[in-house]
């Protein structure tokens, strides 16, 4: 089992920046892969990014590449998710998601920790 809790998310403009964080705890030593997901107001969750293990590896949604940048630490156990160049359209909870194992970086699936989320608010 690993739990989530993310943190970070807040009220920012168009243009700006915001960090947001990810703890992990739990089995934290076996092999997993994270990721981002957001859901905004009346939208189904959407895919962010995502990077394997090792931190060699990492995907991001169109709409996103470019702007944002994932990361993690394991030696803190811990995810981030660098956001610049915000837009309005970005404004959702983002969720901080583990899936335990080995995936291609094309995979997009098996994510079954997920954490309570953190409010990301754009203004323009």
């Amino acid at each position: 089992q690993v739990q989530l809790v993310e943190s970070g998310g807040g009220l920012v403009q168009a243009g700006g920046s915001l960090r947001l964080s990810c703890a992990a705890s739990g089995r934290t030593s076996s092999p997993y892969g994270m990721g981002w997901f957001r859901q905004a107001p009346g939208k189904e969750r959407e895919f962010v990014a995502q990077i394997s293990w090792s931190g060699s590896s990492a995907a991001y949604a169109d709409s996103v590449k470019g702007r944002f940048t994932i990361s993690r630490d394991n030696a803190n156990n811990t995810l981030a998710l660098q956001m610049n160049s915000l837009k309005p359209e970005d404004t959702a909870l983002y969720y901080c998601a583990a899936r335990p194992g080995y995936y291609s970086n094309t995979d997009f699936s098996g994510y079954n920790y997920w954490g309570q989320g953190t409010q990301v608010t754009v203004s323009s």
